[in-house]
């Protein structure tokens, strides 16, 4: 690290000699491996590293971010002068400074678990073992058509420093693997099934044979779907996907779409609009996740922080600019480890047979959502629950709405948060729901 902080250093003192009046700087390096498969034959291997010198200038009231990847001395000499000299052209904007320095105090230095050396030494032989398994298993059923596999890791590294007395330095290792399949279904039909998990360490991960088995599972589930029923029914939302609603709930929550009037946050800081049962938290400081982190893009040292507390909403991300926009006091620019809280003592597999009926959904199929409104339309795929259980895949499914008002029609939280993604949510059910089918 010694050497990303000393040139992260350097290019602030080079700006502030350029004439900068505050400089932000951040160098950083990365190596990336990506072994892929399908059928069994290994068909791309591909490794990227990089390293480049991100800088933020504050110039005469005028702000500009610039990057360079050519490192070398001399170089990086011309590249901050010609940075300095464009950022001079461009108009002022009051609200451009560098963070408070009083927003890095009290830093964690708490052991993050996000590196991994046995990430970095992952053998070839041990990938391409590991993309055997994910064949073989994915091979396990007469219907199958093709079978991809994929093992892929990461290990990046950096260091900022700024003008007003920030330094810090980050490390992490990621690994994931990955398997889809792909089935013969009746007529035309080929369903489609994948599994993909990923972690900071190995010791995060279970093993290729059973990811396997998870992605053949989900696809021969999908035998034999018809377009499901319009009704209005209780819904069951599987763990691996329900963190994209709770991320479309977030996604305006935000001192940057407040200042440009693109967010239904507006004037519900404080109030309760939420179920209950509902708390979810900004978590950076996770042992061993995937978004952890000591400080922010900014420096503001990390701290969890409530975003919804018992349904009410407690904080909003707000960074240095839209903060001074806004007049609200920084908390930090984005999200880290979004976490719901569990709620009931039961899992997926229990949740559904407490369902009775309804609709369980495994998967979204795009859609969007207006974050000034909240309204929503959501494409869905899934089973039937009937008696308790999963019943006939469905699909050509949607259901539309509005983000605070299906969250108001939350029943229960699972306890099984799906723990590979920085997003971690547990079964969601929801009551009354409409669905728009056959």
């Amino acid at each position: 690290m010694t050497d990303l902080l000393k040139q992260a250093q350097d290019a602030v003192q080079q700006a502030l000699d350029a004439g900068a009046q505050g400089a932000w700087a951040r160098a950083s390096r990365s190596r990336a491996v990506d072994f892929e498969a399908r059928d069994g034959a290994l068909e791309k291997v591909q490794e990227n590293t990089s390293r480049s010198l991100g800088l933020t200038l504050y110039v005469d009231g005028r702000y500009s971010t610039h990057s360079t990847t050519s490192l070398r001395p001399a170089r990086v000499q011309s590249f901050v002068d010609d940075a300095v000299e464009m950022t001079r052209a461009l108009q002022p904007d009051e609200h451009r400074r560098l963070p408070d320095p009083a927003l890095f105090d009290g830093r964690s230095d708490v052991d993050l678990q996000i590196v991994d050396a046995g990430v970095t030494a992952l053998s070839p032989d041990t990938r391409k073992e590991w993309l055997a398994a994910l064949n073989d298993g994915g091979h396990g059923h007469d219907s199958v058509i093709s079978v991809s596999g994929s093992v892929s890791t990461n290990h990046g590294e950096g260091a900022s420093a700024s003008s007003n007395g920030f330094e810090g330095t980050w490390d992490g290792t990621s690994v994931w693997l990955g398997c889809g399949v792909t089935v013969k279904g009746e007529g035309d039909s080929k369903p489609e099934g994948g599994m993909w998990i990923g972690g900071r360490r190995l010791d995060q991960l279970y093993g290729a044979d059973e990811v396997a088995k998870q992605a053949l599972q989900r696809a021969t589930d999908r035998l034999g779907t018809t377009k499901g029923p319009t009704a209005k029914t209780t819904m069951v939302v599987d763990p691996t996907v329900a963190g994209s609603l709770v991320r479309r709930l977030l996604g305006p929550a935000n001192a940057r779409s407040l200042s440009q009037g693109r967010s239904f946050y507006k004037d519900l800081l404080g109030k309760k609009v939420l179920p209950e049962m509902l708390t979810i938290t900004d978590t950076p400081l996770l042992p061993g996740g995937l978004a952890s982190r000591h400080f922010d893009g900014e420096g503001i040292a990390a701290k969890n922080m409530p975003i919804v507390e018992a349904g009410v909403v407690k904080n909003l991300f707000v960074d240095t600019y839209y903060g001074l926009k806004t007049g609200m006091t920084p908390t930090t620019g984005g999200t880290s480890n979004v976490l719901v809280s569990p709620g009931v003592d039961k899992g997926l597999t229990e949740l559904i047979a407490e369902a009775g009926e309804g609709i369980y959904v495994s998967s979204w199929l795009g859609g969007n959502a207006d974050g000034t409104t909240g309204d929503f339309s959501l494409g869905i795929r899934g089973h039937l629950i009937e008696g308790g259980k999963l019943g006939a895949p469905v699909g050509e499914m949607n259901i539309t709405g509005n983000l605070l008002e299906l969250f108001a029609q939350l029943a229960l939280i699972g306890n099984d948060p799906w723990p590979y993604r920085s997003t971690q949510v547990p079964t969601l059910v929801f009551d009354g729901v409409q669905f728009s089918g056959a």
